[in-house]
């Protein structure tokens, strides 16, 4: 579609009585429909947190950190507009309070502001304009930008952008920026009833800041009753089909389907006078099916030390339902905190498994519960697939129990160690700075031909992104390959390795980037869709063996009915 005649058109999405509701999903299931209609969309995430990005932030306070290509790291909702949209986000799409008062404090001490006091308003709004307008300005152009603003109504650390998101429509008008609030509807067991008061309040709390809601999403557990429509519409001061409900729903790649049943994106097209095609649906329509009624099922094993919070991880849930999808196939995902996991407790553990991740992470807590858990999956022949420290600890594993490196380490938890078979980047040797220092981004790498990897990529260069200060030490590659491992994919100038395998094993893959951040809805990461496709050969050849090993005991066989019999010409 052309845009270069036609102003971008503003969509803010805010939320209210409490955080947690899902505004990013929303945000991204609202962009989703109007991207199926032909539409250049795209989504902008502002964070009131002080931090400058959440590079340093513990996962259990933030949740994952999500990393775009051009080496931003951001809030997880990035990887949500991305799943859904299919496009590839930027720094440009996330900012947080502490990089708009850190601009506008670089900007003071340059005297930009030619000696006049600094304040909130005009020059910390103006500076959140910027974001939007400059956004709006990329040189691909856009029909439409979702601007999210973090926390709920009331939150101090938000006002300032509520503030600026007031004064956007009053020099953009109305007919190019609407306002979608998202709040609850609770369901009170004592009454017996939805309450909407919370809803009431939540709306007059941004009518008292000059913003007058056009659309409400209404999350609830229940369907609304025809008279709660009417009473929200009343007492919001918002049209009765703008007030949409947002119900809970087994997997959130249903809600765009949801919000299209209701009419929101037909709604948001004439309130901006938007002309758009009607919406093509039928990926996400099989996406739905396929996570709905689904013809197998396995089990994975993620042993991880940030399991208390699954959003830590939160990208990797997402890569399995898509690799599901394309497998036919549900992926139970089973965590288990490593600092629990040893020689003595990994059979039970992996009573059940049919695949073992192990994923990224910093510190040494919970590795030795990360190193027993790869020797019992590589011992076994279980399906293994590791991710940034995932990989490093693999080499660990193989160094201490197949190349007589009994000692060996990664520097990040050892710097004596008499085998640093993982060392410290070149590059990272003077950084003092933690926040954003790291390899971080998208770069590429070279596919070994003949690999499982290569047969996953089909391809023979590939680009994937990074987060990670420690690399596979060069020196220990040679007595790494003589004991089955293959560095299957190398930077282009062989000086890193991004990838290995081992040959004496039905699937063993380690990477030292973050595959599950370029994993889409319809579009499952080839290494994600290759590991479920191998955990379910693991299974179905496990299930078969148990059957078999109950022949060969003299034990008893269902027979099989009249009407399975073998087919004619056949030996039943």
């Amino acid at each position: 579609m052309n845009n270069s005649s036609r102003p971008t058109k503003h969509i803010f999405v805010t939320g209210g009585v409490v955080s947690s509701l899902g505004k990013g999903v929303a945000s991204a299931s609202l962009g989703a429909l109007l991207k199926a209609r032909g539409l250049d969309v795209t989504i902008l995430k502002f964070d009131p947190y002080i931090n400058v990005d959440p590079g340093t932030m513990n996962p259990f306070q933030h949740g994952e950190v999500y990393v775009t290509d051009d080496g931003a790291e951001t809030d997880l909702d990035l990887g949500h507009y991305e799943r859904f949209l299919d496009l590839n986000m930027s720094g440009k799409n996330n900012a947080t309070t502490g990089q708009i008062y850190e601009a506008v404090i670089q900007k003071e001490r340059r005297g930009d502001y030619l000696g006049g006091t600094v304040q909130v308003i005009p020059h910390i709004t103006n500076e959140i304009k910027q974001r939007i307008r400059r956004l709006a300005e990329d040189s691909s152009g856009y029909n439409v930008i979702i601007t999210e603003i973090g926390g709920t109504v009331g939150d101090i650390e938000s006002l300032p952008f509520l503030e600026a998101i007031r004064q956007f429509r009053l020099e953009e008008g109305r007919r190019n920026t609407i306002f979608i609030h998202l709040t609850l509807i609770p369901f009170i067991p004592s009454a017996g009833e939805l309450k909407t008061k919370p809803t009431q309040h939540s709306v007059n709390k941004l009518r008292e800041i000059g913003i007058q809601p056009d659309i409400l999403l209404c999350r609830t557990a229940y369907p609304l009753p025809k008279t709660v429509k009417p009473k929200i519409s009343l007492f919001c001061n918002v049209e009765q089909e703008a007030v949409i409900e947002a119900r809970d729903v087994d997997s959130i790649y249903e809600i765009p389907l949801i919000f299209y049943e209701q009419g929101l994106d037909r709604l948001v097209c004439e309130m901006l006078e938007l002309k758009a095609d009607r919406p093509k649906l039928e990926g996400w329509t099989k996406v739905v099916g396929g996570i709905r009624d689904p013809k197998d099922e396995v089990t994975i094993l993620i042993a991880g030390k940030y399991t208390d919070l699954q959003d830590s991880y939160k990208s990797i849930d997402e890569a399995f339902v898509h690799a599901g999808v394309a497998n036919e196939a549900r992926v139970d995902v089973k965590y288990v905190e490593t600092d629990k996991l040893d020689a003595e407790t990994a059979a039970d553990v992996f009573s059940g498994a049919h695949g073992l991740l192990i994923p990224g992470g910093f510190g040494e807590r919970g590795v030795p519960g990360k190193i027993e858990a790869i020797h019992y999956a590589r011992a076994n022949g279980i399906p293994f697939f590791g991710i940034c420290l995932g990989l490093q600890a693999a080499v660990i594993e193989l160094a201490r129990h197949a190349c007589g490196l009994e000692d060996a380490n990664s520097m990040e938890f050892d710097l004596m160690t008499p085998h640093p078979v993982i060392s410290l980047m070149p590059d990272q040797e003077d950084v003092v700075d933690m926040g954003g220092t790291m390899r971080l981004g998208a770069y590429p790498c070279r596919i070994k031909e003949g690999t499982k990897a290569f047969q996953a990529y089909g391809a023979p260069l590939i680009s994937e992104r990074h987060r990670h200060r420690y690399e596979v030490n060069n020196h220990y590659r040679k007595v790494l390959a003589e004991h089955g491992m293959v560095f299957c994919g190398l930077s282009p100038d062989d000086k890193l390795v991004e990838m290995i395998e081992l040959t004496e094993h039905p699937w063993f893959v380690g990477v030292q980037f973050h595959p599950e951040f370029k994993s889409r809805a319809q579009r499952a990461h080839p290494l994600f869709r290759e590991f479920v496709r191998a955990a379910l050969s693991y299974k179905r050849l496990h299930e078969t063996g148990r059957r078999r090993g109950r022949v060969d005991r003299g034990e008893s066989q269902p027979s099989l009915p009249e009407s399975a019999s073998a087919p004619a010409g056949r030996e039943a």
